[in-house]
């Protein structure tokens, strides 16, 4: 619609995914098992933790935190993209398309500063086993989850709010699945130069800062494992460290990668496919890497499963 010289957008279409045609039915199940995947580990994680008491720790509260935030953040873009790949016009509302800019940013920050809790309470119980009880007291478990909470509300709403502010032109085709942030800038007639300072001021630290200290955490992790030689304590430090940081180097290796040191040669079908890695991937593979193979969650698995069955026979 055409106000004056004025362009009004109502909503957007989205491109999607670089599928052939006849491709379309096999990659409509993969996505679709591939997120039913993330959402029922995510949900037996929060449902176990909240279940079984001997899960009430600093680190399975966090834990359970970071699954919400992970079953979330899946879900602001999957069923879009499942609902656009059955439709003949894939679109998205400009309302739905803000929205779906906060809450992709929200829940991102959230799965952040929830790693990076994770990985001072694994360097709190490796490095200073003795005194793990008192430095990490449920007040200040409570203090991070609520402070985790709280800041990703400052990072998401200045970009909202300044992506409302931009006029868009007749052009409203997201070369993507979803309505990514640099995509939508490039389609903008007006000046994004405050949107652009914006990801540099407040992407930076969001992103970078929680990668280094999760980083600095695994590496005093591991040197104070190594002080101690042993075959044991080498593979104590690689089941501790390992798995945790290659999903971290995943999601941290794109998002940077796409946002804040884009490349002029990053075409638009090599930036769709790193962004499945950290919005599709990476939720569905952390059950997996820290929870479902994790012994004390087999066991809290075991006694729900056994108290149910005896409730049965009651």
């Amino acid at each position: 619609m055409t106000r004056g010289n004025q362009t009004v957008i109502y909503q957007f279409l989205l491109l999607g995914l670089p599928i052939p045609p006849e491709h379309q039915n096999l990659f409509y199940a993969l996505f679709l098992v591939m997120y039913l995947t993330t959402v029922l580990g995510n949900l037996i994680i929060i449902i176990l933790i909240l279940l079984d008491s001997h899960l009430h720790t600093p680190m399975y509260l966090f834990l359970s935190n970071l699954s919400f935030a992970d079953l979330c953040f899946s879900s602001v873009t999957m069923p879009k993209l499942l609902q656009n790949m059955q439709s003949q016009v894939p679109s998205i509302s400009y309302a739905g398309c803000l929205a779906q800019i906060y809450f992709f940013l929200y829940f991102g920050d959230l799965g952040n500063f929830l790693l990076v809790a994770m990985a001072y309470d694994r360097y709190v119980a490796i490095c200073f086993p003795l005194h793990y009880t008192n430095i990490m007291s449920p007040k200040l478990c409570m203090c991070l989850v609520v402070l985790s909470w709280v800041l990703t509300t400052f990072h998401a709403i200045p970009h909202t709010l300044l992506m409302a502010r931009l006029s868009f032109c007749e052009n409203n085709v997201i070369p993507h699945y979803f309505c990514d942030m640099s995509t939508l800038l490039k389609l903008a007639c007006s000046d994004t130069h405050d949107n652009e300072l914006a990801i540099i001021i407040l992407g930076g630290p969001i992103v970078v800062l929680p990668f280094l200290l999760i980083i600095v955490s695994y590496a005093r992790i591991v040197f104070s494992i190594f002080k101690v030689p042993s075959s044991r304590g080498i593979r104590k430090a690689f089941s501790t460290c390992g798995s945790h940081l290659s999903v971290v180097s995943l999601f941290y290796g794109t998002v940077i990668g796409l946002y804040l040191c884009p490349s002029a040669n990053n075409s638009t079908v090599k930036e769709t496919v790193m962004s499945l890695m950290y919005t599709v991937v990476t939720p569905m593979l952390n059950p997996f890497i820290y929870s479902l193979r994790n012994r004390d969650m087999k066991g809290a698995l075991e006694r729900v499963i056994f108290r149910k069955q005896i409730a049965s026979f009651l």
